[in-house]
């Protein structure tokens, strides 16, 4: 089925601001790299531009449309105005203060608060918007009893993706000093509380990817197809903080084919996880948790973890057989043989 002019018009907009920011920015972040800067800003940043980019394309076309939450939506677009400018100006203006005896960007401090703040903010506007907006744009919840256990099959199935990889490393041991160990647990809840002041990252993605250009690419491309593709264009657009974040350039090929091997198959399961219960909370938790899984069970309980990772191109095949048997194995299920017009957006 092809798009309307209007889904264009949408698609477009969503495009330039989803895509068009994080290029420009990785301009910056190529520039930053090369004068030994922090560059913390630009991942945290860039979480937001995919659901700023559906809430403007909303707010220009359906500008008569009584349900749509645009108190909500400008807050948000506004909040990810000022993270632009925050993480831009640590680049081209840069602070550094002393943070018990450590320097750190005064940049990154900023963001860190915009974005706690912003996530107490957005959380009230989200209640006050009412039933019937947030249905109408896909931020209701609903579906808990399904939802939960999507949530907790995800952790099961990370964790036993996390236990595989130590023991093709050797490290099994290790592993289980680590799961052992009361830290990492008080750690892990600990974690649990902070997503309600981080939530505005994680909603960011999911919002732009899962509600929106899900259900666009499966109306195109079908519901398997659409949801590979969208694994595509998703590892596609971490390609700047694939080179000078996750990784450094001279493994920035292999970092961004290894994000193809993680979007897709990941993706499949979030894709799952939403269709089974057209419950955007749930994709958000599943990437918040994803995110920092990763922190508390790596034993070094700091995100610092996700930066400068040595990524080998050997590595990638095992991970994709490893992800594709964990994750890859909920496209057989029912949720991706309904048919294609069920999962059509709303115009």
């Amino acid at each position: 089925m092809k798009f309307t002019q209007t889904e264009k018009k949408q698609l477009l907009i969503y495009v330039i601001i989803a895509y068009g920011i994080t290029y420009v920015l990785g301009l910056l972040m190529w520039y930053g790299y090369g004068k030994g800067l922090d560059l913390s800003a630009f991942p945290n940043a860039q979480m937001l531009y995919p659901a700023a980019g559906v809430m403007l394309a909303y707010l220009i076309t359906r500008k008569g449309d009584k349900n749509l939450p645009k108190t909500f939506y400008i807050f948000f677009v506004a909040l990810t105005a000022v993270l632009v400018v925050c993480t831009a100006a640590s680049v081209l203006d840069p602070k550094n203060i002393d943070l018990m005896g450590t320097p750190f960007s005064q940049w990154m401090l900023i963001l860190q608060y915009v974005m706690i703040g912003g996530s107490v903010i957005f959380w009230i506007l989200l209640l006050v918007s009412g039933k019937e907006k947030r249905r109408a744009y896909g931020l209701n919840s609903g579906h808990w009893n399904t939802s939960v256990l999507m949530i907790l099959l995800f952790i099961g199935l990370y964790l036993l993706r996390f236990a595989i990889a130590s023991a093709l490393g050797g490290q099994l041991s290790e592993f289980g000093k680590i799961m052992a160990n009361p830290t990492t647990w008080i750690m892990f809840f600990t974690v649990l509380v902070n997503f309600f002041l981080s939530v505005v990252a994680f909603f960011g993605e999911e919002y732009g990817w899962r509600y929106y250009l899900q259900p666009l690419l499966q109306k195109r491309f079908g519901l398997k197809g659409g949801v590979i593709l969208l694994g595509c264009v998703w590892a596609v657009w971490h390609l700047p903080i694939d080179f000078f974040y996750y990784t450094t350039p001279d493994m920035g090929l292999a970092a961004l084919a290894s994000q193809f091997v993680t979007c897709i198959t990941l993706g499949l399961f979030m894709a799952y996880a939403y269709m089974k219960t057209q419950n955007i909370w749930v994709p958000v938790i599943i990437h918040f948790l994803n995110n920092n899984m990763a922190v508390v069970f790596s034993g070094t309980y700091s995100a610092e973890v996700l930066q400068n990772q040595q990524i080998h191109w050997g590595d990638i095949p095992v991970a994709l057989v490893m992800n594709l048997l964990i994750f890859g194995w909920v496209i057989f299920l029912k949720p991706f043989k309904e048919k294609k017009e069920k999962c059509s957006p709303a115009e």
